[in-house]
Parts: structure tokens; sequence; C-alpha cells
């Protein structure tokens, strides 16, 4: 697997930790990211897992970045590419290289509130339940195939901070099990969640 990341990686670290203690059997071969001062990279450096960077700021284009993504994250052959707080749209060359094999987690339970601003729209709406998304990454904002969902209830002293604590700790253990199927062989294609039938 190798694991994109913008910031600081705090659920990078979470699988850095299971991987170490024995209890997800995958080998995460690189971190990337987009920006050179991404503390999600120290973390790798620290568990000995080989980082790079591939900065946007150097690139004349979203496409010329894509390329050069795409290019250096296949020098790996992963089996797995994880977006874990990966802050940048990725061109369609990126998504169609690594079709099914790129995967991503979003604080809100897709289709509701796709985008950036996930938990404060979420906020906003007065919504009473939210939650967090796995899903395939496809040409769209947040629009890929889902392969799972964990609900995150609001309470009403939540705030945007306090609420996305709490979708990140259901999002880390749906990263953990969703991975650890996936370490046994199962693909995300597999997992992507059939649509009822009309009735």
């Amino acid at each position: 697997m190798v694991v994109l990341l913008s910031g600081s990686g705090s659920n990078f670290q979470t699988l850095i930790d299971a991987v170490e203690a024995g209890e997800l059997g995958v080998e995460i071969v690189a971190a990337g990211s987009d920006v050179t001062d991404a503390f999600g990279l120290t973390r790798a450096k620290t568990a000995g897992i080989e980082t790079f960077v591939v900065d946007y700021a150097t690139h004349d284009s979203r496409a010329a970045w894509t390329t050069a993504l795409a290019e250096k994250v296949a020098t790996y052959r992963p089996d797995i590419v994880l977006s874990s707080g990966l802050m940048r749209i990725v061109g369609e060359e990126f998504i169609t290289r690594f079709a099914n094999r790129f995967i991503n987690t979003h604080p809100a339970l897709l289709p509701a509130f796709p985008g950036a601003h996930a938990v404060a729209d979420a906020l906003a709406a007065g919504v009473v339940v939210t939650g967090t998304t796995l899903h395939i990454v496809d040409a769209g904002v947040d629009t890929g195939p889902i392969l799972d969902q964990r609900a995150v209830t609001i309470a009403v002293e939540d705030d945007e901070a306090s609420l996305h604590e709490k979708i990140k700790v259901a999002e880390r253990q749906m990263l953990l099990d969703n991975l650890a199927r996936m370490a046994t062989g199962t693909t995300p294609e597999q997992l992507i969640r059939p649509y009822a039938e009309p009735r």
C-alpha cells in the first residue's frame, strides 16, 4: 500500500501502529505528499517507511502534477493507494491508472456533504447524525462507489473540532477493518455496496 497525505497523518499513525503491532497484515511501502511540510511524512520516516514528495507548487498545472504523481506511485507497484487526508484532487490519469485500487476516507455519510468542509456543512445543516465513508475514488468529488460507512451521532454541544475528532475515531476503525479484509485478498471492488433492486 502507498499512502498519500497532506497534513498531520493522525489516521496514518493508527495504521502504522497496527502494522507494527502485528494487528494489520499490510505492507506500507511508501508515504507521499503534495507538500513538503506534511507531518505525516515525519511519522513515516520515524517508522522506517520510505517517503516522497510530488510538490504541487512546482508543477505548471494539475495535469502535470497528476502525471508526476502517477509515475512516482507506480514505481512502488501498489495493490492499494490510500488517500489519508490528501487535500488535493488528482486528475483522471491517476484515477484511471489505479482504477478500483485508489481509496479515500471522507468525514461524512456520502452522498451527503461532499467536499472539503463536510464536518462544518453537517453542523450547519442541523443533522443529528453524520459519520465517515470509505469509497473508491472516481473522477467526481467524493462520488465513487461506497465500500463502508460508519455513523456518528452529533451532540448538541459539538463544535467542528469535537465532531471531527469523533468522526476520526470511527474513521480509523473503519479503515482498520476494511484494510484487514483487503490484506486477506478481498479487493476494493468486491467491497462495493450493491444497490437495492427497484421494487
